[in-house]
């Protein structure tokens, strides 16, 4: 009889509360170039003197400068030279440059320099002669020594996973 009763009784109302509902983590948008956080990073950077292989407030080179500030603003790694920065991403005609573009200029025989584009036919690099500076394209020693430019679309995981391939590859060119 006990159990009987036990069934026929009625049990406690349990009252189902509605589930919270967690909106997922929205990832970031990454940083985009900007002639502003280009302003910024140059502000930091300014006067830095050249040091061919320097990576640091107190000399750096032109590949490396462009290597930090594609770190610093972006969050993505590049390779360190110029050689290798050079093969990535896609070739865009000089006058469809965007912020952000990677210029390139051939200034001897073998030698090769690049820089960041910030609009305005200006672009920010480290200078052999005066450090970090903004250069104008137009400049009577850059303008003839323009190379080609190079847009940077793809994500770091793309770039990553062929870093040694590219390296290997700049390596057996000019």
């Amino acid at each position: 009889m006990v159990l009987l009763s036990a069934c026929a009784s009625n049990p406690p109302v349990v009252v189902a509360h509605k589930p919270v509902v967690v909106p997922p983590m929205l990832k970031p948008a990454p940083p985009t170039w900007s002639e502003s956080n280009l302003l910024s990073f140059h502000d930091q950077w300014k006067g830095t003197p050249y040091r061919l292989g320097g990576l640091s407030r107190k000399g750096i080179d032109c590949s490396g400068f462009v290597y930090l500030a594609y770190l610093d603003i972006v969050g993505d790694k590049l390779p360190r030279t110029v050689n290798a920065q050079r093969i990535l991403g896609k070739e865009v005609p000089r006058n469809q440059l965007i912020i952000g573009d990677l210029v390139f200029f051939k200034t001897g025989r073998t030698t090769r320099h690049v820089g960041i584009y910030m609009g305005n036919d200006r672009f920010l690099h480290a200078s052999t002669k005066k450090g970090v500076k903004i250069s104008s394209l137009n400049n009577i020693y850059w303008k003839p020594r323009f190379w080609f430019a190079k847009r940077l679309n793809y994500s770091s995981s793309q770039q990553n996973m062929s870093i040694a391939s590219l390296v290997d590859y700049a390596q057996h060119q000019d």
